[in-house]
């Protein structure tokens, strides 16, 4: 066979030789250039990409109802975002040098500074829903953690602080408002419904510290409390609250 027969053969052997190095190279590089994008279907879910994007100060959910959160659960649900590790000139927790200055401000310039907004930090860290006191405990909380003598407001109010009943119409309608309502407004799985005197009146005749004990103890499709994880004034509020609806 002459050279002139086998010339062709070679050529096309050397062309797809060349077409196989310049598929292999665009694959390799296709390989560096998405390298370290590997996103995978659960890290991009909804919920996933919502966690990611959540404002500063978003609060976490609490068992506690409205108004009714402790210092540390605001800090813990809110200002720890930033306090936490020091972000955006937030003076971290825990750290006495970082707060010192502050907290010879005094508790009125700390609070309004909270409540109002300063600098980089926002109304109330962001979370317009908490109440003033609220703000308040969560200063309390963090400027006695380095050393202050801040007094949080008590949760409840002044008869909470003296030791007294809370007020069914304030705190009870808080904690029926975040747990009861569940049930008892629609009257879902046997409960009375608020406010329906007919469904009320064979349990009103037991008697209030009854129904209390009952309540609290949990009865028939009832949990004990209702689920309720806060104190017991506090959900026995929220039973006269019920109670006197009823009435």
């Amino acid at each position: 066979m002459s050279n002139e027969t086998k010339a062709p053969g070679k050529i096309l052997t050397v062309l797809l030789g060349v077409v196989v190095l310049l598929v292999i190279a665009v694959y390799l590089l296709a390989k560096l250039a998405t390298g370290g994008f590997d996103v995978n279907a659960e890290v991009m879910t909804k919920e996933a990409v919502a966690a990611r994007l959540k404002p500063v100060g978003e609060a976490k959910a609490s068992d506690a109802p409205p108004g009714m959160k402790t210092g540390q659960q605001v800090y813990e649900g809110i200002c720890i975002t930033c306090h936490g590790a020091g972000l955006a000139g937030a003076p971290k927790f825990g750290d006495a040098g970082a707060w010192t200055a502050r907290i010879g401000q005094g508790w009125d310039t700390l609070v309004k500074h909270a409540i109002e907004g300063f600098n980089a930090m926002p109304a109330k860290g962001g979370a317009a829903d908490l109440t003033d006191d609220e703000v308040k405990r969560a200063v309390a909380y963090m400027g006695n953690a380095v050393g202050g003598k801040f007094t949080e407001p008590p949760v409840g109010g002044a008869a909470a602080a003296a030791g007294g009943d809370l007020d069914p119409a304030t705190v009870g309608k808080k904690v029926y408002d975040s747990v009861c309502v569940a049930c008892h407004a629609t009257g879902a799985a046997g409960a009375p419904k608020f406010g329906d005197k007919t469904a009320w009146a064979p349990r009103l005749s037991k008697g209030d510290d009854a129904l209390l004990a009952s309540a609290t103890k949990g009865l028939n499709a009832m949990p004990a409390k209702g689920g309720y994880t806060g104190s017991d004034a506090e959900f026995k509020a929220s039973v006269q609250y019920l109670l006197n609806a009823a009435k």
